[in-house]
């Protein structure tokens, strides 16, 4: 598959444009806010040529693609377009606080993260080249190079003004314009001067105004992009249409400079002190149990999307102590899921299978750990927790060295430079800990051998082994005219996506049994239900086309999932007459376990009636 033809995929099955609110990307997944979570086909999207997994975190549909990201990120936006100044009806969705704590973190950086490695690439080469004495670090070269890495670093309220100005839904410029304000000379140069000159404080209508240097902080910017969110409509809703030019951004300014340097960010820049100071005692007071628990449970952050929530902790650590002790649990847990990928690549016999492992347990020694983990670990389950454990121990081992990042960059060989300890060979060890004995736990007993090598031979010889023999017949649910999905006005369902089968335009609004089975699910807005016939054939009914905004009015099913169906039976009543008024009522009928079958023939009849047959399956046993 094609990266655009996988970027439509994506686009279809998060509910399409119209659909999304937000749309950005971090170093391995797409970050989608949806105006309606109910629209996405998570399990679809699972399930995609390319797509490690996908998930739901923190308000956020999560598409996790590994390496081609920003590939496939480039792909969607050129067939997307959102607006990101309209105001929309997002359909909200009961999140606790620390749930939208997370995203609005992770939706502020996210948008830097290409930048922000990019630039601690650099300090990764310019610490590897000075400390080899390979240059001297006064060199034009190394200066350079040097600036390079510094220049998101020591602007970062300029970065981050920008994505918090799109997270927050406010004026870029004004933003911009705030950040400069931080980064202003008589700022910067004063706080930098205060210990020779005893000035401290700048008077402004007789209220102090701290010199604080705002280089490399984080939290005073973000801090202020949204009082100014908060504050920006109300300013302009009060001043009348002809005078908004002349006067809005002049009231917000004259409103947000003196209130950010006065008040916001010195508690920004205290508070972003005293939360490395707290991270550093969190380890002195816990120690290696503390490291070990970090260390265990980052690999869990990083599956949860979840794991750059820390990058300010990070960040500010690094600021304010010079190493951060937090991106150690990051080195031994990307090792660690290296190492157990790299394990299960020598146990595993299947050649595809092999050579999978070897490509993720590579690109995670380089970094890139989600092909590792959804790819291989996760797969085989036990490797996954040897990585965790085994990153807990050399997380616990690194913390009795004093080990630190010295710079935020992806935890990797190109950047092991970067990090520091009592001796830099307590590192070397620390990573050799951690990827050898995840890979010697997952080679012998994170793959069932025995049992996997049955299975591959079988899968060679008899993939569905276990699957019983049939033709089967279903008879028409619905009613109506008889239309190829290729017909039906909705993508999701008219790139087969979800399956193949065949869609119905309702004469009547009744739903009958299309076979003798069982209920397996009734989803809770009654507009749609899945069946699953004595042979096994899963089968869709949706009626009618995003009806799922009904919430279940028109609707009444007379079923339950578990409940045993036959042939005719009614299962659900709808007034065509209302929703058809709204919606439209083509009714898809999907075989959603179509990889199942050999063939999927429709009939071609125009028009259907109760007991006709509508389509007809054949196993891929009985076809061969």
């Amino acid at each position: 598959m094609t990266n655009t033809e996988l970027a439509k995929q994506i686009v279809s099955n998060v509910g399409g444009e119209t659909n999304i609110s937000t749309f950005t990307h971090c170093a391995t997944r797409l970050r989608f806010t949806l105006k309606d979570m109910s629209k996405a086909n998570v399990d679809t999207l699972k399930n995609l040529e390319g797509v490690l997994t996908a998930q739901v975190k923190s308000g956020q549909l999560q598409v996790v693609i590994g390496a081609k990201v920003e590939a496939i990120f480039n792909a969607v936006s050129e067939m997307i377009k959102i607006d990101d100044s309209s105001d929309v009806d997002v359909v909200p969705e009961k999140k606790n606080k620390i749930s939208s704590i997370i995203e609005t973190i992770s939706g502020v950086f996210s948008p830097t993260l290409s930048v922000l490695i990019g630039c601690g690439m650099f300090k990764a080469i310019v610490s590897l080249i000075t400390n080899l004495d390979l240059m001297d670090a006064s060199d034009g070269f190394i200066v350079v190079l040097s600036m390079i890495g510094d220049l998101i670093f020591y602007f970062f309220p300029f970065f981050l003004a920008v994505s918090a100005a799109k997270k927050f839904k406010v004026n870029e410029y004004l933003a911009l314009a705030l950040a400069a304000a931080y980064m202003y000379p008589t700022i910067m140069n004063g706080a930098a001067a205060a210990a020779e000159t005893g000035v401290t404080t700048l008077s402004f209508l007789g209220l102090p105004i701290l010199l604080v240097s705002y280089s490399s902080t984080v939290i005073p910017i973000i801090l202020s992009v949204w009082v100014l969110s908060l504050i920006y409509k109300r300013i302009d809703n009060l001043i009348p249409d002809f005078l908004k030019v002349l006067f809005t951004s002049m009231v917000v300014l004259f409103i947000m400079v003196p209130l950010e340097l006065i008040v916001l960010g010195p508690i920004g820049s205290y508070l972003g002190t005293y939360i490395a100071q707290f991270m550093d005692w969190f380890y002195n007071f816990g120690g290696f149990v503390a490291a070990a628990l970090l260390g265990g449970t980052r690999s869990l952050l990083t599956m949860m999307g979840m794991h750059y929530a820390l990058a300010p902790l990070q960040i500010q650590q690094i600021a304010e102590t010079g190493i951060s002790t937090l991106l150690v649990s990051a080195l031994t847990a990307n090792f660690a899921q290296a190492g157990a990928a790299l394990g299960t690549g020598l146990a595993i016999k299947n050649k595809s299978e092999k050579s999978l492992a070897f490509s993720a347990s590579l690109s995670a020694f380089f970094g890139i750990t989600e092909p590792a983990m959804y790819g291989v670990n996760l797969k085989y389950k036990k490797p996954f927790i040897f990585a965790m454990v085994s990153s807990a121990i050399a997380a616990a081992f690194l913390s009795f060295f004093h080990a630190g990042a010295m710079t935020y960059a992806p935890p990797g060989l190109f950047t092991l430079i970067t990090y520091t300890a009592d001796s830099f060979v307590f590192i070397i060890l620390g990573v050799l800990l951690s990827s050898g004995l995840a890979c010697m736990l997952s080679y012998f007993f994170g793959v069932s051998k025995p049992k996997k090598e049955e299975e591959i031979k079988n899968n060679e010889t008899n993939s569905i082994s276990d699957v019983k023999k049939y033709t089967e017949e279903i008879y028409a649910p619905i009613e109506g005219q008889l239309i190829s999905l290729q017909e039906v006005p909705d993508s999701t369902f008219a790139s087969e996506c979800m399956g193949k089968g065949i869609a119905i335009i309702p004469d009547q609004g009744k739903v009958f049994a299309p076979f003798d089975g069982t209920v397996s699910l009734v989803f809770p807005t009654k507009h749609a239900i899945g069946l699953t016939s004595q042979n096994g054939t899963e089968v869709l009914i949706h009626i009618g086309l995003d009806t799922v905004e009904l919430d279940g009015k028109y609707f009444d099913v007379h079923v339950q999932a578990g409940d045993t169906i036959q042939k005719g039976q009614l299962l659900v009543d709808f007034d065509l007459e209302k929703i058809s008024e709204k919606y439209p009522v083509t009714t898809p009928i999907i075989i959603t376990n179509t990889d199942r079958f050999a063939e999927i023939k429709n009939s071609d009849h125009k028009h259907c009636v109760k007991g006709d047959v509508i389509l007809k399956v054949t196993s891929k046993e009985d076809a061969e």
